[in-house]
Formats: C-alpha cells, structure tokens, sequence
C-alpha cells in the first residue's frame, strides 16, 4: 500500500506540475503567426498593446473556431489566478474575422485574432497560450506568448565564449537588471531571468541566478550558463513574384499550384564564415502585385535539397524557421536520396520572403546544436532578448517586469 500511495504521488505531481508544451496544428493549418503592425513578429508583447495571431486554413471551409487564453507560470506550469483575474472579459469565443483566398491556385480561410478585442482584454503580465478549438471542443493547435512590463532596468552585452574549445562557436550573453528605487522585496531571490535566442523558446536559457550586487543592480557575468551556440545566418528564398526564378530558385514549375524548385543548398560547417544579411528565422508574405497578402498571396510546393554524405550525418535532418514556429515533425522531416545523395522535402509554404536553416536531430528528437549542419560561428548575427520575471513574497504570479534586446553585430572579445 505504501508503494502504491508514493506512485501515486508521483503520478499526480508529474500531471499537476508538469511544464505545458504547445500543441502543433494539423495539416490543413498553415502560416500561424503573431503579428504587429502587418509584420510577423515574436511573440513578446508589452502588457495594453495591440496584437493579432493569425492563420490559414487550406480546406477553405470557413470554419467555426474558438480560443481560450491561459495564464502561466515562469517555468510554463499553470498559475494559480483565476480566469478573471488576468482576463477582463470573456474568452471561448468564436473567431469572427475570416475571409477567403481571392485569385489564388491554393484555396484557404484566412483567419485573424485581435488583442484586444471587444469580448476580452489581458490586464497582467506573464507567460500566456492561446488555444484554439473546433466546434466540438476539439484542440487544432496553441501557441505561446509572453505579455510584459517596463518596470526595470537591463544592460545586456554580448561577448564570445571564454572557453578556448568554443570561443569560435559560442556566444555569451553578460547582463544586469536595474530596479533603482522600486519596493520589491528581497529581489536577488524573487526575480528569474529567461534568455531568448531569435525569439526561439526550444533553446531559451532559464533559472540563472544573479551572481552577486552592486547597490541597486543584480549583476549576471556568467561564461559556460549564459552561451549559445551561435548558428549560421539564415537560408532564405522569395517568391513573391511566384512565376519566376531568383537567386535562390532554379525553377518554377505547374501543377495544381506552383512548384518553387530551390538551388540545392550544400552544408556551410567547414567553410569560411560569411555575413549574408537575414531576418533572423522571420518571414515576411507578400505577393508583388496584391494590394492584400493576407488572402491574395499563394501556397507554393517548395522543393528543398541539401547535398550530404548520409553517413556523415547518421541524424534526422529537418527544415525549420518561424514560418513554422521550428516545429520538427513528419511533415518537415527530409528524406535522403542516395542516387543524387541529397536530403530532399517539398513544404507547403505560403509566398513571399522565407527564412530557414536545416536543423540536425538526434534519435532521442533532442536538437543538436553542437554538430549543426551549417556550424557555429561567433560572428553570426543574433538577437538576444532577456525577460526579466518577479514574484514577491504575498504575490500569487509570476510578473514579467522588463525586456531588453541585444543583437550580436556589436560582440565583444
């Protein structure tokens, strides 16, 4: 019995406290973005601001889907406010604002969530999912986003590694959180930190704690804690103008929709590094002669190829990028080709301007950055974000209570 009381607790401590992960869409559901002011961005947004999720569906059906909007912790486990506690409003709500694809081979329902909106309004700060459901209560997918406040101060300063085995390849992120005369109470325990690389949450750096004070600051000059590996710049293609070639596309072929045929891309791990300017994994849709994207730009087949010894590898390789919220799934996973012996896929990819980068993965589905197709190099271009979280002592939710950026063009030895 006692055996069969600690499985228990066990059991119930794994469902209660475990970390909540982002349900990925089907196949008929494509380019799911957040967006400010037109433009894709990451999904970090400061608390009263306006923004929208948006996303197609290629069954064109118009479809009844609702959403909800969940409050969490800073470790991602759900917190303990109640809905109107962080909502003014109410959520499960339909989505109103949809409309169909005009002049396009590819049909599809364009949808668009507005925060905020006349049925609810976020009032706190903190980790939040938005899920979106079917008529039948099913889930289709959810995304994560992070609602902020300007309440401190952070320096941040990038530098490469101190490590001679990675000072090539790494980047190290030094940074300090100012809170000048604010009341907060014992802040070197109640605040915690998460460092983002290009806005990706599958890497992000957390639970780093300050390493000592200076007055008012908490001073975080970590070396091998803070690192990232610091990638290669982003591959990209544009097909805005969908019936013609480009510096990236052979070929453009037709079917049932258009086929982007891309040059066959070839590992840049053992060459020389070189700056190629990108959007840092972002994506832009747009087609050249529309006067509105959102329903008037195309889906394309685009056809990727990398050149690679299969036994060189011995991994999964899969293509990834914000247009797919680098989610690693059958759908992106490349298949090789011993006659050519290349790693080829066909994406369904809506048209425009598209950053990606070929992402290695182990049997375990764990990312290997180390051993990246492209390789690591210290000059690449990154952005950084650090969030800055705070509980105090009486308070029942973690507040993120600053954001500062940092991009790497201004590393320091």
């Amino acid at each position: 019995m006692k055996l069969k009381f600690q499985i228990f607790i066990l059991l119930f401590a794994t469902v209660v406290f475990s970390q909540e992960q982002e349900v990925a869409p089907p196949y008929n559901i494509k380019t799911v973005t957040f967006s400010q002011n037109v433009n894709n961005t990451i999904p970090f947004f400061r608390l009263g601001e306006s923004f929208n999720l948006q996303f197609d569906d290629l069954f064109g059906n118009e479809e009844d889907y609702y959403y909800t909007i969940e409050h969490y912790n800073y470790d991602w486990t759900p917190s303990q406010l109640l809905k109107n506690e962080y909502i003014s409003g109410l959520d499960n709500q339909r989505i109103q604002d949809y409309q169909n694809s005009l002049n396009c081979l590819q049909v599809y329902s364009h949808y668009k969530l507005s925060f905020p909106n006349r049925f609810n309004q976020i009032i706190k700060s903190g980790n939040y999912i938005v899920k979106v459901y079917d008529d039948e209560q099913n889930i289709i997918f959810s995304r994560k986003f992070i609602i902020y406040e300007d309440l401190t101060s952070i320096g941040v300063t990038i530098r490469r590694s101190r490590d001679m085995e990675t000072i090539k390849h790494k980047q190290n992120i030094e940074f300090f959180i100012d809170y000048k005369d604010k009341p907060l109470q014992n802040p070197k325990e109640n605040f915690k930190v998460s460092i983002y690389q290009n806005g990706k949450f599958s890497n992000a750096i957390h639970n780093i704690k300050p390493q000592y004070t200076i007055g008012t600051q908490l001073i975080y000059r970590y070396n091998k804690e803070t690192q990232f590996w610091a990638g290669n710049e982003f591959l990209n293609f544009e097909n805005k103008n969908i019936r013609a070639a480009s510096n990236a596309i052979a070929k453009v072929t037709t079917g049932d929709i258009y086929n982007t045929i891309l040059y066959t891309n070839e590992p840049r791990k053992n060459k020389i590094y070189t700056y190629f300017p990108d959007i840092n994994g972002n994506f832009f849709v747009t087609n050249f002669n529309t006067t509105n994207n959102e329903i008037e730009a195309d889906y394309a087949w685009v056809y990727f190829g990398l050149a690679a010894d299969e036994n060189s590898l011995n991994k999964s390789v899969y293509i990834s990028g914000m247009f797919n919220n680098y989610q690693i799934s059958d759908e992106f996973k490349m298949e090789y080709n011993a006659s050519t012996k290349t790693f080829e896929k066909a994406v369904l990819i809506k048209q425009g301007f598209t950053n990606y980068q070929y992402t290695l993965v182990d049997a375990n589905g764990k990312i290997d950055e180390e051993n990246a197709i492209d390789g690591n190099f210290y000059q690449t271009e990154n952005e950084y974000i650090v969030l800055v979280y705070y509980k105090g002592p009486a308070e029942r939710y973690d507040r993120v209570v600053g954001i500062a950026r940092q991009n790497s063009t201004e590393i320091k030895n």
